[in-house]
């Protein structure tokens, strides 16, 4: 006798999509009221997320995608992370950062996700501004063998500082650097390249 399973797998979907369903719920719920469980991670699991295989997310080549992009790869977009380092939240700040867009309290900050997202654009704004020199006379140019974009030197001003970012243009490579988990401004200047960062304009005094 031939049993249909048609029967059997639309109920198995339709458990599964109720789960995710309640799964998504919670998780969107926590977010406005939650009390945030730091997570550290060791740096061989830190290091595991940050070269987990990443999966394909349609964004524009604007800000928005940007952000995004460079969030994921900062801490797969969550905003209670922090690192073996001490670097916080979704775009994974350090504290000396922080306070530079006026922000002095780490605690509030992991329980803000809209604070988080103002000091990401206060920081880009800033480091525009202390890089404007620079983005102009290198955005086209290449230095070993990558084009240099201005979304990618703001990607690796995030990574490293401004500071670090103007000795690697004007050296055309020489001076190099890497964080504590091996990253360089190399391959972030390469990965977050040709994103329309236009929208941003430098500010020297931006605060969150």
């Amino acid at each position: 006798m031939r049993v249909s399973v048609l029967p059997i797998l639309i109920g198995v979907f339709s458990q599964w999509t109720l789960s995710s369903f309640d799964s998504k719920e919670i998780a969107n719920n926590s977010i406005s009221s939650f009390e945030p469980e730091l997570h550290i991670y060791p740096a061989l699991e830190s290091r595991m997320i940050t070269e987990k295989k990443e999966f394909s997310v349609f964004l524009e080549k604007d800000i928005q995608g940007f952000k995004e992009a460079l969030a994921f790869k900062e801490s797969q977009g969550r905003y209670t992370i922090v690192n073996t380092f001490g670097y916080l939240g979704k775009y994974q700040f350090g504290k000396g950062t922080l306070e530079l867009v006026g922000i002095y309290s780490p605690n509030k900050f992991l329980k803000n996700p809209a604070l988080q997202e103002r000091a990401f654009l206060a920081n880009l704004s800033r480091n525009k501004w202390i890089l404007r020199k620079d983005i102009k006379r290198s955005v086209g140019k290449y230095i070993n063998g990558i084009v240099v974009t201005e979304s990618g030197i703001l990607a690796a001003a995030h990574l490293a500082g401004p500071g670090a970012v103007k000795k690697f243009l004007r050296s055309r490579g020489e001076l190099a650097f890497s964080d504590g988990y091996g990253t360089t401004i190399e391959q972030y200047m390469k990965k977050f390249s040709a994103y329309d960062v236009s929208a941003i304009v430098g500010n020297r005094k931006a605060k969150a």
